[in-house]
């Protein structure tokens, strides 16, 4: 039985694929801070490069990739699909259980793909300086290499929870040459704001995008990076999901279940846009299922309004899930999900009925992700245990309804620089978190009812 599906490099995507073109209702536009009227996306330039900014609002079904993306690509994409015997077997569950495996990419998730890209357009724009937030720190690795192959000099600011837990993340960043502050930091208005009431104040996303922002608009020369959320973000996943769909074709098999964890957005829009398209081609019922932290419950908690992306209130109003702008999620492992608001596109799926959101708890999580890493030898990142962990629970749904259904999962990452979180759990010091506002118990829904 074959089970690794790998792609010629010449088989590499040539273009991404914007699911704008096709969502059945469209977005709400940006609001502009200070005024709450729509914004014009000119006004994005002082923060990104006009590249990124027409991509916001793109209505192209595909969009090329330049070739000096694809050149930097090709070190590691395509990335291998991995049938998942092992757990299948140990589960005795007639499900088939496929991973798209972004582990693979030189910082170790699927960060890589859109850092590359927005590091390049920013270096053809002539910008110097990249500032930008991260959380578990994937995405400031990420960013950290992409500046470093394009030549431009880069900051960090990363969730102080995260920066305390992850030290070789920390290293990572430096290595690649960029410098790495823990926020709330005192580099900025809005950290000194925020150490000010809290001095011990774990941090949040929110507070960590708010410093990012002020330090990029000191300088003309420099430009900030967003690594989720976004829609030009989420296009640049979409490679992702495009090779999974001619390694599925290799397999023979077409995915009835799309699973994916969600913080921002950005890896299950990879995973699942290209999936959407095909779906609607061949109006299938294909299921798409977004996976959340029980402390965090962005989508099964928040609600549906305008909100702002930061905790300083600097970015522009989006029209999302939202557990509101302040809202400082407990110090889970999976920093990477620790958000309090969700991408506008994700957001507007769920409210269309095509996405389907749960939440678990990290103890659940993190019990299936030893299971996994035993089975088939991969360590997945906290967040990517999430999308495991209810896979794990749907083939077992299977093994009792007899069900023998395809579940692909957008594997967004290896744990290697999370064995503090692995050895907590193994310590049976891993304690349960909950929400700052209120508790949420595991949402679940029967996928198959």
């Amino acid at each position: 039985m074959k089970t690794i599906f790998h792609l010629d490099q010449n088989e590499l995507p040539q273009r991404w694929y914007n699911i704008l073109a096709d969502l059945r209702t469209p977005l709400d536009p940006p609001l502009h801070p200070g005024t709450q009227e729509p914004l014009d996306p000119a006004e994005l330039e002082a923060l990104f490069p006009k590249a990124c900014i027409e991509q916001e609002t793109a209505s192209d079904r595909f969009i090329d990739i330049p070739d000096p993306i694809l050149e930097v690509y090709r070190r590691w994409r395509p990335t291998p699909l991995h049938r998942a015997v092992h757990l299948e077997r140990l589960l005795e569950t007639p499900a088939r259980i496929y991973f798209k495996y972004e582990g693979a990419s030189p910082t170790g998730s699927h960060k890589t793909n859109t850092a590359v890209a927005q590091a390049y357009y920013n270096a053809m724009e002539g910008n110097q300086r990249l500032t930008t937030e991260t959380g578990a720190g994937q995405w400031g690795s990420a960013l950290s290499f992409a500046c470093q192959t394009f030549g431009l000099e880069c900051s960090v600011f990363m969730v102080r929870i995260s920066y305390d837990q992850k030290p070789y993340r920390k290293t990572m960043i430096r290595t690649f040459g960029a410098e790495i502050f823990a926020s709330p930091s005192e580099q900025t208005e809005a950290g000194r704001a925020v150490l000010a009431r809290d001095p011990d104040s774990p941090g949040s996303l929110g507070i960590a995008i708010s410093e990012a922002i002020e330090a990029a608009m000191r300088d003309e020369a420099t430009k900030y990076s967003l690594g989720s959320v976004l829609n030009h973000v989420l296009l640049h996943q979409t490679v992702t999901g495009l090779e999974a769909q001619k390694q599925m074709e290799m397999a023979g098999e077409t995915p009835n279940v799309v699973i994916g964890c969600v913080g921002g957005g950005s890896n299950y829009a990879g995973i699942a846009f290209p999936f959407y398209r095909e779906a609607l081609e061949r109006d299938d019922p294909t299921r798409f299922v977004a996976v959340e932290p029980h402390a965090c419950p962005t989508l099964t908690g928040g609600e549906y309004r305008y909100d702002f992306g930061d905790t300083a209130r600097t970015t522009p109003l989006l029209k999302m899930h939202t557990l509101g702008h302040d809202f400082v999620p407990p110090p889970i492992h999976a920093g990477g999900l620790r958000y309090h608001g969700m991408a506008p596109i994700i957001s507007r799926l769920v409210e269309d009925g095509v996405i389907e959101p749960l939440a678990f708890s990290q103890l659940a999580v993190f019990k299936s992700a030893v299971l996994f890493a035993r089975t088939e030898g991969i360590i997945p990142a906290p967040e990517t245990a999430h999308a495991v962990h209810a896979a794990i629970e749907l083939a077992r749904e299977c093994a009792t309804t007899g069900e023998p259904r395809v579940l692909l999962i957008g594997f967004s990452g290896h744990g290697h620089f999370d064995m503090s979180a692995y050895t907590a759990f193994l310590n049976g010091e891993l304690a349960p978190a909950h929400p700052t506002n209120g508790a949420f118990s595991d949402q679940r829904r029967s996928l198959f009812c």
